[in-house]
């Protein structure tokens, strides 16, 4: 006995002069009683839906633990703090206090790699807006496994036609922001995560054609891949880009003061890369059971067809990456740190840090790879995931971190 694996030598056959060997086979067909559109039933059956259920349980329960945080924020902590700096009697004492409201004229201050900044919040509109699309028309049962590839082709296009809202999201916060070339925001927005994917994805195709497998994406795939993002998604975001630029500047509710007011030294558990590490936990953790059947459907080659649970936790997934955020900022502001643009964004989106550790050991667990281009796809295609994946939930977070700024700020009387 031999054992086969890819890099033994073919075996001889012995008595035959031109090497010639049939391979024959029969089949046998016979009647079945299922109907052609139940044909699929067998394999959408849902044997693990009691799992299902008790991730949903468990996130419920995470979104309910965050929710009564900022529900103490808002009622109490929040209500008293606005109390005490809008009364007469009470102003001038107040000003004396720590708090949020004394950075009233930095917190509205562009952060630094501003266009960076608004470049991944546009990429992270044209990522919701792809995801939600996407989720309304497989929980429609449009997005049948039946048809090969079909949802992939869904996601590219949707990602392709979603790149109008991506161009006017990062033209808008550039308004904002103060940044005045939207052009050049809008192609980088345009290039950026687009180039990035198909740069890693062209490296590993090449890696495929390399072993000379019938896997390899043909090259006229890759030239119709070139003319979507070219042909359609740069004009797009172009389109929304443009429409932005019409509208008028929106007006910020403080005037950013002349200097910038200097942070007092915080304390280790106010730092940013803490806070970040500890908010990303529970978005992941959200979420973490249908990662597990999803990367399960990919690499296991196994079929996902619960897009209804899936609906049910992307919805418990922006719920909570939106409470974390304005908690963590919120504790950053009584700090008098006004630096929360991109803390914002980054506490809800190093959930994605967690996404691709559990990819590893979901590798050497799961997985029985031994080859390395095989493991460089792999780690390739989950880098890629890993990266929409903290662009999306750090928009979702950034946005409802903004909008309650925006609001906190807008209640305060400033002399």
């Amino acid at each position: 006995l031999q054992q086969v694996s890819r890099n033994v030598e073919p075996q001889a056959v012995s008595g035959v002069d031109e090497a010639k060997i049939l391979f024959t086979y029969d089949v046998m067909w016979e009647e079945s009683n299922i109907k052609w559109a139940s044909r699929w039933d067998v394999y959408f059956k849902m044997t693990d839906s009691k799992v299902h259920w008790f991730s949903i349980i468990n996130s419920i329960a995470v979104v309910l633990f965050l929710s009564a945080m900022v529900a103490m924020i808002v009622t109490r902590t929040l209500h008293r703090d606005l109390l005490r700096y809008n009364s007469p009697e009470e102003r001038e004492e107040a000003q004396e206090e720590t708090g949020w409201k004394l950075i009233h004229g930095d917190v509205f201050r562009p952060p630094a790699f501003s266009h960076a900044f608004c470049i991944l919040v546009g990429t992270g509109y044209q990522l919701i807006g792809m995801s939600i699309v996407t989720l309304f028309f497989a929980v429609l049962g449009f997005l049948s496994p039946a048809n090969r590839g079909g949802l992939m082709t869904s996601m590219l296009l949707l990602f392709v036609l979603m790149g109008i809202f991506a161009g006017f999201a990062s033209t808008y916060l550039g308004k904002i922001l103060k940044l005045e070339d939207w052009r050049k925001i809008s192609f980088a927005t345009s290039v950026t995560f687009p180039g990035l994917c198909f740069g890693i994805f062209f490296i590993l195709n090449a890696m495929v054609w390399g072993e000379k497998s019938s896997g390899a994406v043909p090259f006229g795939t890759l030239v119709a891949l070139l003319v979507l993002w070219f042909g359609m998604n740069v004009p797009l975001v172009y389109i929304g880009a443009y429409i932005s630029s019409k509208r008028p500047a929106p007006e910020l509710p403080m005037k950013i003061k002349k200097h910038p007011r200097e942070i007092p030294e915080q304390v280790w558990y106010a730092q940013a890369p803490f806070l970040a590490l500890l908010g990303g936990i529970l978005p992941f953790s959200a979420c973490f059971i249908e990662i597990f059947f999803i990367m399960s459907s990919v690499w296991m080659h196994q079929f996902y067809y619960m897009f209804g649970f899936l609906f049910i936790v992307f919805v418990i997934l922006t719920i909570t990456c939106a409470e974390i955020s304005i908690v963590a900022t919120y504790f950053q502001l009584c700090y008098e740190d006004y630096h929360w643009w991109w803390r914002s964004f980054c506490t809800s989106g190093f959930s994605a840090i967690y996404l691709f550790l559990y990819s590893i050991m979901y590798y050497y667990t799961k997985m029985r790879i031994d080859h390395f281009v095989s493991s460089a796809l792999y780690f390739g295609y989950m880098f890629l995931i890993s990266v929409g994946f903290f662009v999306l939930t750090g928009t979702i977070g950034f946005t409802a971190t903004y909008i309650f700024v925006h609001k906190i700020y807008s209640s305060v009387k400033i002399d």
